[in-house]
């Protein structure tokens, strides 16, 4: 077996692992950075089919960017699992056929079309003027370009939510400072002075 199916192997099941790590820890900080991990994997996939410019992005916008905002909003929100488990079975069939659904469909769109015998041939080299950074540009801009704006679009009300999380009140738990208090406080309120007699032994 050639090098590269032998890494294209091993990276698709490291991949495999680790998405079903991202759904199955039970800690969230694991799950995101399970996602990470899943995240690098997909990007090494990516370059491995000559697709440089995407791979390169997936790291640089997912990793560096999307996945330390996950971060920030899965530590500062303060999930309580203990009532998210308690409906794991319950939601489980559910859960289940969705998966199932989503499956059929990825296999009725992507499957045969351009998974079948048909597509193993290897493509024709690429001219040596090719750029596949300028080719993908010019089908987002104009093929796929409104699907690109609802992707854009979904991307900020994400933020927007992550920002709306953060920014709410906990009284038992967040602690609040008030600069007018702070100013107007003086060395009475402050320093108290005890006078205790010395110890005799």
């Amino acid at each position: 077996m050639p090098l590269e199916q032998i890494t294209f192997w091993l990276f698709s099941a490291v991949m495999i692992a680790a998405a079903l790590r991202v759904i199955t820890a039970r800690n969230p900080v694991h799950s995101v950075l399970f996602l990470v991990l899943t995240f690098f994997t997909a990007a090494a996939l990516w370059i491995l089919l000559e697709a440089e410019f995407l791979g390169i992005v997936l790291v640089v916008v997912y990793v560096g960017a999307v996945m330390v905002l996950f971060l920030f909003v899965v530590m500062m929100i303060d999930v309580n699992l203990a009532p998210l488990r308690e409906g794991f079975v319950r939601y489980l069939p559910l859960g289940a056929l969705v998966g199932i659904v989503m499956t059929a469909e990825l296999i009725l769109i992507v499957g045969p079309r351009y998974f079948g015998e048909a597509q193993y041939a290897a493509p024709p080299p690429a001219p040596t003027d090719y750029s596949n950074t300028a080719r993908i540009g010019r089908m987002l801009y104009s093929d796929y370009l409104f699907q690109f704006e609802i992707a854009a679009v979904i991307l900020l009300v994400a933020i927007i939510a992550a920002i709306a999380l953060t920014m709410r009140k906990r009284p038992e738990t967040t602690k609040y400072q008030t600069p007018g208090r702070q100013v107007r406080a003086g060395k009475a309120d402050r320093l108290r002075v005890v006078h205790m007699n010395s110890e005799e032994r």
